[in-house]
């Protein structure tokens, strides 16, 4: 079974964050919700609060099969900023580890270094800050390790694709007919 984190801080957008949660576990992957703060509570960017299943400082990420980054802000700067994350998703990437990051995310893979001559999506007022990136304006760009996406609108788009990486396109049209999604 494949072993995927989600990181969440405060601020994340609830669809993106949650929509690839409830897909990947319908399509039976392990997919665990991580919080950067010091406690399993943060708030959305529509003020829900939820209780993660992890807290960041407190899980060994060694069996990761994908790490992935819900848009949102102030969602996304929380992210980019917390230093623990941001060496994990390098060490796991440069390893050839699959990230992924959706709306305004992306461009936390951009400060990194990701996206340099890769194909690469985001939510439209963060298309500049994909430096190095070859743009693009699909709903879901895969370039080798590294999957990104527009934003709530594409969210369902975006973990059918992070489903067919890991389980194959098969499993992933299954998931899609159980949701009535049509694709």
């Amino acid at each position: 079974m494949s072993k995927v984190y989600i990181f969440l801080a405060d601020g994340f957008e609830d669809i993106e964050g949650l929509t690839v949660v409830d897909l990947m576990r319908r399509a039976g992957i392990d997919i665990q919700t991580v919080s950067i703060k010091d406690t399993r509570e943060v708030q959305t960017s529509h003020g829900i609060s939820m209780l993660t299943d992890r807290i960041f400082t407190e899980t060994d990420f060694s069996d990761a099969d994908m790490l992935v980054l819900p848009g949102g802000m102030p969602g996304t700067k929380y992210l980019g900023a917390y230093r623990p994350l941001t060496d994990l998703l390098t060490d796991f990437y440069h390893k050839g580890g699959k990230v992924a990051a959706i709306c305004a995310a992306p461009s936390v893979f951009a400060q990194l270094g990701f996206l340099e001559g890769r194909k690469a999506t985001s939510y439209p007022s963060f298309m500049e800050k994909l430096t190095g990136a070859v743009t693009t304006e699909e709903a879901v760009a895969v370039d080798g390790n590294v999957t990104t996406s527009r934003g709530l609108g594409t969210a369902i788009d975006f973990a059918l694709s992070l489903i067919v990486q890991l389980c194959g396109e098969e499993k992933a049209e299954e998931i899609a007919a159980s949701v009535i999604y049509v694709r």
